[in-house]
């Protein structure tokens, strides 16, 4: 993990922080600890960036006009309005609450904003909060989810077929549901996230994976027990991840792949027959090919047309690559 992020105020309005502008609040439970602090220096303490996913719209407010059962359904031109006396009043509360997250705690990397649909990019006045945010936390990276403003996209649920044009993030659940829901078994197998990550860097984005807790704070044994089988995996592969950029054209190579620099990783997300081949490369520049979890070198060739070998001192070509069967992880293969 490079960096997490924490709901610390849901569509619901309440806060996990300490506030003082409601009483709805972690602060005002028996616990009465503030778990936003406790998740902050946990984070920092293992050099993991940290960043708060912090509601616009809320429900619970009394001046906030709530969508209700009598209004479905949920259609966006069909919210029901607030006064400008109350949109004011909301507002105030709204920019206070935020100023605290960015007064209170310390530096903050990523503020990750939701619920925005529910107002124009005016009502939210964007603009001010960004100007906000800007003062007081001037590296906060802020994605697209305040209306009119962000610096990075947030696809939710799938892996777009064609990168956004700047900074990206998917968003993704390891079940259906971003909350705790003992009824939705529908979990995505270890190996399926194992291959969204490896798609994702391939497209030169960020993989944000949902965890939801229990009631007792403790992550479902299901979610847990997929979590280490991704982190065993990363022990061996994480280079080809972590600070890398896309790699080859997919008429180049049938799978995913990443660059550092003048190194390929290649993800075999299915098991090959016996080779695999790589084409476009400068061949004559190949030094050497690895497996990326036993270090070991890999036999290969390469070939191009005879006249590119004849007259050009750097010809592209295609590679083949053997690929032994002791080398072949369950999971993905680099």
């Amino acid at each position: 993990m490079q960096y997490a992020i924490l709901t610390v105020k849901h569509h619901d309005g309440f806060a996990l922080f300490h506030t003082q502008q409601s009483e709805f609040s972690i602060e005002h439970t028996p616990y009465r600890q503030d778990i936003v602090q406790q998740y902050l220096d946990a984070m920092r303490s293992h050099g993991i960036r940290v960043g708060l996913y912090f509601s616009l719209c809320d429900w619970h407010h009394p001046d906030y006009p709530a969508f209700t059962e009598a209004d479905k359904p949920y259609r966006f031109d069909h919210l029901p309005q607030p006064s400008p006396q109350q949109w004011q009043r909301y507002w105030e509360f709204l920019e206070a609450q935020l100023r605290e997250l960015l007064v209170n705690y310390g530096e903050i990397d990523v503020l990750w904003f939701d619920g925005g649909w529910e107002r124009t990019p005016e009502q939210w006045r964007s603009s001010d909060l960004h100007q906000m945010i800007r003062q007081l936390q001037p590296h906060c990276s802020i994605n697209d989810r305040l209306p009119g403003c962000g610096d990075f996209d947030t696809p939710e649920q799938f892996i777009p077929a064609h990168p956004p044009a700047r900074r990206w993030e998917t968003c993704l659940t390891i079940n259906e549901s971003w909350g705790y829901n003992p009824t939705d078994r529908q979990f995505k197998t270890a190996r399926q996230l194992i291959h969204t990550l490896c798609e994702v860097a391939g497209k030169g984005g960020n993989l944000l994976l949902n965890v939801s807790p229990m009631g007792n704070g403790e992550l479902p044994p299901e979610q847990v027990e997929r979590l280490e089988v991704v982190s065993a995996w990363m022990k061996h592969y994480a280079e080809s991840i972590i600070g890398t950029e896309p790699g080859l054209e997919a008429w180049q190579f049938y799978g995913t792949s990443t660059r550092r620099g003048q190194r390929y990783y290649l993800h075999l997300l299915m098991q090959p027959y016996d080779t695999i081949s790589v084409r476009g490369l400068p061949i004559k520049q190949i030094a050497s090919v690895r497996s990326l979890k036993t270090n070991q070198p890999l036999e290969y060739t390469t070939r191009c047309a005879i006249l590119d070998a004849l007259q050009n001192p750097d010809p592209l070509g295609e590679l083949t690559i053997q690929i032994p069967t002791d080398e072949i992880d369950p999971n993905a293969t680099f």
